[in-house]
């Protein structure tokens, strides 16, 4: 990635975990790293082509989905920005895209299909996720009833914190927390119908939302092995924690390795970070039915 230092010359309008985000000409280049975190810590090892297949990914589903609502997407390969990049060709095109500027709502959107991670231990104390209750009983990784909307608050550092569908509803104005609520459940529905199709449980997901010339549209990423948890139909076991094609593979090895989860931050092993690598381009294979060009040494 040290041809990025290319974009230097353009302003760093905000570095991510995962993203950097430039401003260019009125509106945003997007960047996706080989970065990866876990336990709101940065690892100090990238994971090979990481940054390509999410934003790959993530341009597949801004199309499948673009009827449902608008998109932040401009381009990917539009000559208004390609002289300031050109050096860089097409590794960096295919981890970058051109976006509209936003006003960034500030809350994770988001929408659980199955009852895991935060929502599980949520269910364990209360019997609820958000202040939604839940029938007793559930067992972890049960499919929900129903689809629900949990929403979180976005935060720069630490973890986000769930809140409830009310406490949204007052930052945002209820008529917005509505169309955000109704929006991301049938984004929710429609991918994870078409992805069960190809073989994956998309057991919860989260978009995020930003205001744009007064309009709600959907912006960063959408439905990658980092914003969302991918199982594997096939292995999928109710009741026990399942395999997983995101970064949940990173997270368990840190668990582990009994990890205190503060600096110093640990190293993963060549063989944690091929595998996790495998996971993400297994996840871009099943979804898209292509083999990922871009990815090398495939």
């Amino acid at each position: 990635m040290e041809k990025l230092e290319i974009l230097k010359n353009l302003n760093l309008h905000k570095r991510g975990k995962v993203r950097d985000i430039y401003e260019f000409d009125g509106d945003i280049i997007i960047v996706a790293t080989d970065r990866i975190s876990a336990f709101d810590y940065v690892l100090p090892d990238n994971i090979p082509d990481k940054g390509k297949i999410l934003t790959q990914l993530s341009l597949f589903w801004f199309n499948f989905l673009e009827d449902i609502i608008e998109n932040h997407l401009i381009d990917t390969t539009s000559n208004k920005y390609s002289d300031a990049v050109r050096e860089l060709g097409d590794d960096f095109e295919y981890r970058s895209m051109l976006a509209k500027k936003t006003e960034v709502i500030p809350f994770e959107c988001v929408a659980r299909g199955y009852i895991e991670g935060s929502g599980w231990k949520d269910y364990k104390k209360t019997g609820s996720i958000c202040g939604i209750k839940l029938p007793p009983g559930l067992k972890r990784g049960d499919k929900l009833p129903e689809t629900i909307f949990t929403p979180a608050t976005k935060a720069e550092t630490g973890h986000d914190i769930n809140i409830d569908f009310d406490h949204m509803a007052d930052k945002v104005g209820k008529e917005s927390a509505e169309l955000l609520k109704d929006t991301t459940l049938k984004l929710y529905k429609r991918a994870a119908e078409f992805a069960l199709e190809k073989g994956i449980i998309i057991a919860d997901t989260k978009f995020e939302f930003g205001y744009y010339n007064d309009d709600i549209i959907l912006i960063d990423e959408v439905l990658t092995p980092d914003s969302s948890r991918f199982w594997p139909r096939e292995l999928y076991k109710p009741g026990e924690q399942q395999v997983s094609f995101d970064k949940q593979f990173v997270r368990d090895y840190l668990e582990k390795i009994k990890w205190d989860k503060k600096p110093p931050i640990p190293g993963l092993p060549d063989d944690i970070i091929e595998k996790t690598r495998q996971k993400y381009i297994e996840a871009y294979k099943k979804i898209t039915g292509k083999i990922p060009s871009f990815a090398k040494n495939l």
